[in-house]
């Protein structure tokens, strides 16, 4: 499905009845990412993947991205589908993108899953290696992405033993557009410190992570934990950075359990 908002074509899936659950997907991938999610839970919810601005199959502008504006989209669409209240779950980039979403549109917010992500922003030396990757998708298209990824991505035991889910996580980086791929780097570059920030998150938050995770590591998860009042940690052991992808059972787990406690907050 697609909804034009914001002067772009935005793709979707939306599944399932109940309490919406938005997820928001990972640099460089697209809204596949949560097959196994959406397929698990959307006989007891609503599930709404997206394919953000520049990924999948929603247009990718050659122009400026930000993480607000990608909140802007998120916000637009759920106004296109009359969903006012909704559980939200962001891994990674997703996970940066929610924290704008929160301080632009917290009414919206009825729960955070914040998977695989970090509240700090990026260091010089982070921001000058998306710089230097953003020069290898331009010269060299994302096939060469897909290289500087992958071992990012995923745990040293997925590449050497899980052939199928390297080849899904690698179609996913080579279907993305180069302007998607540059905008999304400049947007995570730009993005603000969000530590401060993390004491203002009133709502039930739940913080999951790879034990494996080297891109943003446990101690990142850790941290938000401390920081976010009430929130809850939970590490999944033989995860890297695509917790959902290298362990979706324990991953859609741990996501039914707090959307269930939602739910009976919600109800209550």
């Amino acid at each position: 499905m697609q909804a034009t908002v914001n002067g772009i074509a935005l793709a979707y899936s939306d599944g399932g009845s109940g309490l919406p659950i938005v997820f928001l997907h990972a640099f460089p991938l697209n809204r596949t990412m949560w097959a196994a999610q959406e397929q698990a839970l959307s006989s007891q919810f609503r599930v709404l993947t997206i394919d953000l601005r520049g990924h999948g199959e929603s247009d990718a502008p050659l122009w400026r991205y930000t993480l607000d504006q990608a909140a802007d989209d998120v916000r637009a669409l759920l106004d296109h589908l009359s969903i006012q209240q909704a559980v939200f779950v962001g891994l990674s980039m997703g996970g940066y993108i929610l924290f704008a979403f929160y301080r632009k549109y917290v009414d919206c917010v009825k729960g955070l899953v914040l998977a695989d992500t970090r509240a700090q922003a990026d260091t010089p030396e982070g921001k000058d290696g998306r710089f230097q990757m953003a020069q290898v998708a331009y010269r060299k298209g994302p096939t060469a992405i897909a290289d500087l990824m992958i071992p990012k991505l995923l745990s040293p035991a997925s590449i050497n033993s899980n052939p199928d889910l390297v080849r899904t996580v690698r179609a996913m980086i080579e279907g993305t557009q180069i302007s998607g791929i540059a905008g999304d780097l400049m947007a995570m570059a730009e993005r603000p410190d969000s530590i401060p920030f993390l004491k203002q998150i009133v709502c039930p938050t739940q913080i999951i992570v790879g034990e494996l995770d080297q891109a943003t590591p446990p101690a990142d998860a850790e941290l938000m934990a401390e920081r976010i009042p009430g929130a809850r940690l939970s590490i999944i052991p033989g995860a890297a950075h695509l917790a959902n992808l290298e362990q979706p059972d324990r991953f859609t787990q741990i996501v039914r359990f707090f959307a269930d406690e939602v739910e009976g907050k919600r109800l209550g």
